[in-house]
């Protein structure tokens, strides 16, 4: 059940037309949390019962490498590590106080947990080396690709940067149209439109992002949330509950910024579409237009031709520059 009201309502919404972002919680991810989302595809099992609360915040998971046989210069704080049987054999050749003495340098930098890979036997001295210094050990049946595998884009995912947007994001033709503007302007009323055309509403009024790799911005709902929108004059509608699921996506790549505002005849507004206006977010930059709005105009067919015009400038072709390009050979041509 959706419980909201207008005062949570317009705690949520933007008091200007820029693009509104708000941090959320520093990111990270707790021992325990990873131990509970992995156990099935893992199998993990923890081998000494501490430091399940330490907190990880780098996604990028490693072998200890060179840092076993004394060269601890390049090794990174909170990074986890994973022992393979590479490893484990190393230290098999070590006599067990080399061993625990070498463990002992490693644990005591800051190691959120280490996964021991293939099942392999853990010796006494290494768990008495990481109880010691509160790292928990891991260990997994799985071999050590696969360790890598299975871990790493999980971590990635969870600890990839993120913010909240204040807009609504639609799929249109494939396009991620995050539209924002002043409250009221009409952001939900016009992806309301797009969603009976047959377009997909993936958040309304309060958007998750998150940035996977170095130029994906992936857009999201709160779970809580779900598909729910709320238009001025009727209330909080179910879109999937009235337009079916194809009506919905749960995720979506943000592709343009669409800002919605009131015409202002002192605007200064795009005529050529040949400069184009950029919006940072989460240090990527992404294509923003502003559609001014005044009676009459069908702000549910420009957000169309603006998805298709964008598909057409991925695959090469630009509309506008073409026409310039065109425009100005037949100038050139005319004087001569």
């Amino acid at each position: 059940m959706l419980v909201s009201s207008d005062a949570t309502i317009r705690r949520l919404r933007s008091p200007n037309a820029r693009l509104r972002s708000d941090p959320l919680r520093s990111r990270g991810i707790t021992v325990r949390e990873i131990l509970e989302a992995k156990q099935e595809t893992l199998a993990l099992e923890a081998l000494n019962d501490v430091g399940l609360d330490r907190q990880a915040s780098d996604p990028d998971v490693t072998a200890p490498g060179l840092a076993l046989a004394g060269y601890t210069a390049r090794v990174v704080d909170g990074r986890m590590w994973v022992f393979g049987e590479t490893e484990m054999t190393y230290l098999a050749t070590l006599d067990s106080a080399e061993a625990s003495t070498r463990l002992d340098v490693l644990f005591a930098f800051d190691v959120p947990a280490v996964f021991v890979a293939k099942g392999l036997d853990v010796p006494d001295y290494f768990l008495g080396a990481a109880t010691s210094h509160g790292v928990p050990v891991l260990r997994s049946p799985k071999s050590t690709k696969e360790v890598y595998q299975l871990l790493k884009p999980f971590l990635e995912l969870q600890l990839a940067p993120r913010t909240t947007l204040h807009g609504s994001l639609a799929s249109v033709y494939g396009v991620g149209l995050l539209f924002v503007g002043e409250s009221g302007v009409g952001k939900s009323e016009c992806v309301l439109d797009l969603v009976e055309r047959g377009h997909r509403l993936v958040a309304d009024d309060l958007v998750i992002v998150t940035r996977q790799g170095n130029d994906v911005i992936m857009g999201r709902g709160h779970e809580l949330q779900g598909h729910h929108m709320e238009i001025r004059g009727v209330g909080i509608i179910d879109v999937s509950a009235l337009f079916g699921v194809r009506a919905i996506r749960q995720q979506k790549r943000i592709e343009v910024i669409v800002n919605l505002e009131l015409w202002d005849q002192d605007g200064d507004y795009s005529r050529t579409g040949l400069e184009e206006e950029m919006e940072d977010v989460l240090g990527v930059p992404i294509p923003r237009v502003t559609v001014p709005l005044n009676p009459g105009k069908n702000i549910t067919v420009i957000s169309e031709v603006v998805a298709m015009n964008h598909l057409l400038k991925f695959s090469g072709v630009h509309s506008a520059a073409a026409f310039d390009r065109k425009l100005r050979q037949y100038l050139e041509q005319d004087y001569e």
